[in-house]
């Protein structure tokens, strides 16, 4: 079996069991994102990820307002329930508004839809009802509670934490016990919030997008031990920083690369380069490689793109990689070093 398509079982701290692959699939190219996507181009993203082997598939309504959960939700009604893992988010509310007014930002091509913030609990429930009627489907999985994080949030954080654990976090807390869905968390891109939760609420998992990887380890050292301590499992999106470890000139959190980032990109993109590892690959496996990890899921807006990161999962860099790594400082000493004969289990 490719090791992307690897599964990895994660039992939640309530008991549920959750069958992830290694490698999972990022949704928001579906909306999208960049570029506007053709139906059938965005079918073919899909299908390439479910011939790859993953079966793992996050979303959000964020996703080009709407675009991403339909397209995945299109492909997905035509396979056997049993056979995937499906997330997607609330904290957000799409409503209707005049072409020109969706502020969609990164998505093209978006509906004559905006987005509104909204954590309370009947905000959480419309976003839940909503979302699967775009999906077309059932239920969901995993609920992740989307960017709720003082960089997508500034002066209003605080009254939109208090919005979601006086009423959002309830609601989501029933449908949790209902067996409505398996899982509960957050999808940010800051530890600190994923802290935050740990100490004042019962989460399943987090969704961290770009703040573990061969760029960044901060986590390390607060967010993933006490994870591990509390059973609780993270995804790790954005595994390439939004593109700097993907490919030459890619971008860093979204925005142009500084040039500290990129220095320091080159300096890794060396050491894999005398291992016979290509960065991309080596970005993948690191992530994949903490115990406290479930699955990677990187986009891919095209067949080819999502074709190749799982081929780029297939073969483990030597040890070797890892050691010269840390001895020249690019990476925390305490990461955990990927394996050949790494578990298939968390």
């Amino acid at each position: 079996m490719p090791l992307a398509a690897t599964p990895r079982t994660f039992a939640t701290p309530k008991g549920r069991q959750l069958a992830f692959t290694r490698l999972g699939f990022g949704g928001a190219p579906l909306g999208n994102m960049h570029r506007a996507l053709a139906e059938w181009e965005a079918d073919a993203v899909v299908e390439a990820a479910w011939d790859a082997g993953l079966r793992y598939f996050d979303t959000a309504p964020l996703y080009g307002h709407g675009l991403s959960e339909q397209r995945l939700g299109r492909f997905l009604a035509g396979r056997p329930r049993g056979e995937f893992l499906l997330s997607t988010k609330v904290g957000r509310l799409l409503e209707p508004c005049a072409p020109g007014e969706e502020g969609a930002g990164i998505y093209k091509a978006t509906p004559p839809l905006k987005v509104r913030f909204d954590y309370s609990r009947d905000g959480v429930l419309r976003s839940v009802e909503t979302s699967l009627a775009r999906l077309g489907l059932d239920r969901v999985d995993i609920l992740y509670v989307h960017d709720l994080e003082l960089r997508s949030q500034g002066a209003a954080y605080e009254a939109r934490w208090r919005e979601l654990s006086d009423g959002g976090w309830r609601a989501l807390d029933e449908l949790r016990a209902s067996g409505a869905v398996a899982a509960i968390g957050l999808g940010v891109n800051e530890a600190a919030p994923c802290e935050r939760m740990l100490a004042e609420l019962d989460p399943d998992l987090f969704l961290l997008a770009g703040r573990y990887t061969l760029l960044e380890q901060a986590p390390l050292h607060g967010l993933l031990p006490a994870c591990e301590r509390r059973g609780v499992g993270i995804v790790i999106g954005g595994p390439f920083n939004s593109g700097v470890l993907a490919r030459p000139g890619g971008s860093f959190d979204y925005a142009a690369a500084p040039s500290d980032v990129l220095a320091r990109v080159e300096r890794l993109r060396a050491v894999c380069g005398r291992h016979g590892v290509a960065l991309p690959a080596a970005a993948l496996h690191f992530a994949a490689a903490h115990p406290a990890v479930a699955s990677v899921i990187p986009g891919g807006q095209t067949p080819e793109e999502v074709a190749a990161n799982a081929a780029l999962m297939d073969a483990a860099p030597p040890a070797e990689l890892w050691d010269e790594l840390k001895q020249s400082g690019l990476i925390d000493p305490a990461a955990p070093a990927p394996s050949a004969l790494a578990d298939a289990s968390c």
